[in-house]
């Protein structure tokens, strides 16, 4: 009387069976395609990685020079916003009464202009 699980003994008289030297060729065979297909995978995986680090650094140079700008921008608008409180403080059509006025045309404000 046998034991074994019915499903197990096929796999028993297939570990059992000798090994023939065509097993061994297709053992080396299959080892060395997974060899390559490994080095290839690795290779591929590299690149990925070094393709991101030059975004990376494309991405970090343009991020600098747009603070850059950011920088150079802020000051300009300083620097304008500076210039229109002094203009502010001298222009004659800030300073006409006319501005005052519901209804006033544009032409009549010419008239606050210097002559």
């Amino acid at each position: 009387e046998s034991h074994l699980i019915p499903i197990a003994y096929p796999l028993l008289i297939f570990c059992l069976r000798e090994k023939s030297p065509e097993d061994d060729d297709r053992k080396v065979r299959r080892r060395e395609k997974n060899r390559v297909a490994a080095q290839r995978s690795r290779k591929k995986q590299t690149q990925k990685a070094d393709k991101l680090h030059e975004e990376y650094e494309c991405l970090e140079q343009e991020n600098t020079s747009l603070r850059r700008e950011i920088g150079k921008l802020t000051e300009e608008l300083k620097h304008l916003n500076e210039m229109l409180k002094d203009h502010e403080k001298i222009c004659p059509l800030l300073h006409c009464p006319m501005n005052f006025v519901p209804g006033t045309r544009p032409d009549s404000i010419t008239n606050c202009l210097p002559r």
